[in-house]
């Protein structure tokens, strides 16, 4: 990404009120390198059998999946998510088992790895010698060089002319019509890349930020190279996902944000890396992604879609 000044929010008039897409405000970047696809299921898997790490959801034993993607026995379906009942707890799920026990990623090794915590994506960062972006690093890549566009591409909507992103169709959370050819993930580099040549930013998977999340923050974030508040109780997520749909979550857009605790994974959730400055000591090769170019833990938050 080189250098340069965006104007950061929501200038399409979609923002979610709690959100904190407003103020517009002018932010200028320092260059940086970011991964053209979100961390696959193959740059997942290489991590784990270098390292032996075992994800949150592994450690906590469950994690959050979308009612119609559940593949497990019933006795390993728990509770539904508060305020969210499309969600449920399954035992056993896990980036390696995304539906649940009776699930694989055998086939899925260029989808996007999922049911990663925050803490999870960061670990995988500490292995491959990079680090999570920051919020504004995110947009001004998604944005693709259109600044002030709803979408990477522009301002065409998802399904104006052909699909460009990978969201919901049909009635949320029953019917999905599969429109765009996907229920769930799809492989990172399908559709477009934006002007970048970042592929899928927005839809497919929600993506992990480094900031913490503050709705207010807009308001005094520095003008250069902003790192997000100093503290708060859940962290940033980017870009919406295969769940999105205008119905329920319009995030599916360069500007929208969520969040969740830093420990919560959940099947619609994944990240991409930015390389560490060249001041910063660099650790192992991050696989793939280096080289190409919920029911929570605590509880149901709207990231769910």
């Amino acid at each position: 990404m080189p250098a340069g000044t965006f104007t950061m929010g929501d200038s399409s008039g979609d923002r979610n009120a709690s959100d904190g897409e407003v103020p517009l405000h002018e932010v200028t970047l320092d260059a940086f390198e970011i991964d053209a696809t979100t961390v696959t299921n193959a740059d997942f898997a290489r991590f784990v059998a270098d390292t032996g790490y075992r994800t949150e959801a592994e450690t906590f034993g469950f994690s959050a999946v979308f009612h119609l993607a559940i593949e497990a026995d019933p006795a390993d379906i728990m509770g539904q998510a508060d305020g969210t009942p499309w969600w449920f707890g399954v035992r056993g799920a896990d980036w390696a088992h995304p539906g649940g026990p009776l699930s694989t990623v055998e086939g899925r090794d260029d989808h996007p790895a999922t049911h990663v915590s925050w803490n999870d994506a960061v670990a995988y960062c500490e292995w491959a010698g990079r680090r999570l972006p920051t919020e504004a690093e995110w947009e001004y890549a998604s944005r693709g060089g259109l600044d002030g566009a709803k979408y990477p591409w522009g301002d065409a909507e998802v399904d104006d002319g052909g699909w460009r992103a990978n969201i919901w169709q049909g009635t949320f959370p029953r019917t999905n019509t599969l429109d765009d050819g996907w229920f769930t993930t799809a492989p990172v580099r399908t559709f477009e890349p934006n002007g970048y040549g970042l592929w899928q930013s927005v839809g497919n998977v929600w993506e992990w930020c480094q900031d913490w999340f503050d709705p207010n923050y807009y308001r005094h974030s520095p003008a250069a190279n902003p790192a997000g508040p100093g503290q708060g109780g859940g962290r940033i997520l980017r870009g919406g996902s295969y769940l999105c749909h205008i119905s329920y979550c319009n995030r599916y857009r360069n500007s929208a944000r969520s969040s969740n605790t830093p420990d919560s994974s959940m099947g619609n959730a994944g990240f991409r890396t930015v390389a560490l400055a060249p001041s910063d000591s660099p650790g192992a090769a991050s696989g793939d992604t280096a080289t190409h170019d919920t029911a929570t833990h605590d509880a149901a938050t709207e990231t769910g879609a």
